[in-house]
Formats: C-alpha cells, sequence, structure tokens
C-alpha cells in the first residue's frame, strides 16, 4: 500500500511516496475503524455482551481484524496490531456518536 504525504520545504508543497509509521498507522487504523464498527454491530446483534465489556471487545476485535489484513497492505505485523488496536478504540467512540445521536433526534 503505497501512501502519500505532505511535506513542507521552504514554503512549498512536495507529495513523498510513503510517509513514516505512524502516518501508516493513522491511515490503516481510520479505514480499519468503520468495518470495526460495523463486525462489532454484528456481534452485538447475534451474542448477548454486556455494555462494559463492549470496548475491550472492539479492541480485540480491531487487533484481530489489523493482524489479518496482511493480504491489503505491506506494513508488518506490529504496525497492522497498532492499526487494529486504534481502529477497536475509534470503533468504540464511533459507536457513541451514533447511539448520542439516535438519542437526540428521538427527544425532539
Amino acid at each position: 500500500m503505497q501512501l502519500e504525504s505532505l511535506t513542507y520545504i521552504k514554503g512549498r508543497t512536495c507529495y513523498e511516496s510513503g510517509g513514516g509509521p505512524v502516518e501508516q498507522v493513522l491511515m490503516f487504523s481510520s479505514l480499519l475503524a468503520p468495518l470495526v464498527t460495523a463486525i462489532m454491530e454484528l456481534l452485538k446483534r447475534t451474542f448477548p455482551i454486556s455494555k462494559k465489556y463492549i470496548p475491550i471487545s472492539s479492541f480485540f476485535v480491531g487487533l484481530l481484524i489489523g493482524f489479518i489484513a496482511s493480504p491489503f497492505t505491506e506494513m508488518n505485523a506490529e504496525l497492522r496490531l497498532w492499526s487494529g488496536g486504534i481502529a477497536g478504540l475509534a470503533a468504540t467512540g464511533l459507536y457513541e456518536i451514533g447511539k448520542k445521536g439516535k438519542k437526540s433526534k428521538r427527544a425532539c
């Protein structure tokens, strides 16, 4: 997976191929977060999961998805695990934002 990042050299904007590991982790985790959110929603509707275990289970689902995603990226396993963990934690936040949005619509 080739990522492009912007670098600023003396007031000029240049494109740099690849980017650093931090940029790769953030880009990949932002792609995985909606997928982890959907899988967690499927798991919650299929199995009775207590609300207090949803964030930790989302984290582990993110780790699993990040580790399995090796055919889709050239990142090493450690970076994929970091991306999956971040995506799992972000998925919990995405779910909470959606849940708050539904509550505010019902109140009107």
